[in-house]
């Protein structure tokens, strides 16, 4: 739990704040419930992103076996024209699913193979199963030490065991998580993405 420590705010609307955050209420929102400022929730939300933030910096050099699905997508941006790999005004970040598992989120310069691999190996423990899509950025797994599988989405999208449904429903849902706020700072996006991450991998009863 995330105590503000010389703040005005009683324990009790503390916790409701919280029990707002996990619930997925904006800020604004649960300030008008709570009966607090909005700015007061706003700064409360915020500490709680950071917590969460920290405490899986500290499981980052943790690692998975077994069947792993790797993408990347990309985030924010209104402009028009483009989408996908290549769109302007958006985010890159790189997705890794352990099937039945936890998913791991950074934020990536680019989608390139000198990119991706390090992460990938780095993450993942040799001789486990990695699948992907087809975007040349993982060709370099080919000729690894994991087992690569693809799936061609021009063609499919799942045959049997070779897909990656697991990662690309986690990012459909931070999107949708993220939509409900109008656009997110750039700034502080990594802390909404590592939000999202920690959701996807404690959901709710």
């Amino acid at each position: 739990m995330v105590r503000m420590r010389k703040s005005r705010l009683s324990q009790a609307k503390q916790n409701r704040l919280m029990e707002h955050f996990v619930a997925g209420t904006t800020a604004r929102c649960a300030a008008a419930l709570v009966g607090v400022n909005s700015k007061t929730a706003i700064y409360y939300f915020h500490r709680l992103r950071e917590t969460i933030c920290h405490r899986l910096e500290l499981e980052a050099d943790s690692v998975v076996d077994g069947e792993i699905e790797v993408d990347e997508s990309y985030f924010g941006g209104r402009r028009k024209g483009k989408r996908g790999r290549g769109a302007g005004g958006k985010v890159p970040v790189f997705g890794l699913l352990k099937r039945g598992g936890k998913v791991y989120t950074k934020i990536i310069p680019d989608a390139s193979s000198a990119t991706l691999y390090p992460i990938i190996e780095r993450k993942v423990v040799p001789d486990s199963i990695v699948y992907s899509d087809s975007w040349r950025g993982y060709n370099v797994l080919d000729v690894s030490e994991f087992k690569h599988y693809r799936i061609n989405h021009s063609k499919l999208f799942a045959d049997k065991h070779n897909h990656i449904n697991g990662i690309e429903n986690f990012w459909n849902q931070a999107k949708r998580h993220m939509r409900k706020f109008n656009g997110v700072p750039k700034q502080h996006f990594g802390l909404f993405l590592k939000e999202c991450e920690w959701r996807f991998n404690n959901p709710r009863p």
